[in-house]
């Protein structure tokens, strides 16, 4: 762990703990700065998918129990950060 001491705007702060639902202060930007650090990591594991073609047509049969899966916008969501919201 680093110790720091930083100016921080208390309405970003409030806001994100509103949003994360965190308690304190320190809670609170560790929360954040986890969250910005999954979203890094989806974004590069998306990335890496984007280098292997895929081929999604078939994907219905893939899912037992007749359960089927839309993945059409599998994708799409990734990138614009809503799987790692």
């Amino acid at each position: 762990m680093t110790r720091i001491t930083v100016d921080v705007n208390d309405e970003w702060l409030e806001s994100a703990r509103e949003v994360l639902g965190t308690d304190t202060k320190v809670a609170t930007i560790n929360a954040a700065l986890h969250a910005f650090a999954v979203r890094r990591q989806a974004k590069e594991i998306v990335a890496a998918f984007d280098q292997v073609e895929m081929d999604f047509a078939e994907s219905k049969e893939g899912w037992r129990y007749g359960g089927g899966r839309d993945l059409s916008r599998l994708a799409d969501d990734a990138r614009d950060g809503e799987a790692a919201a």
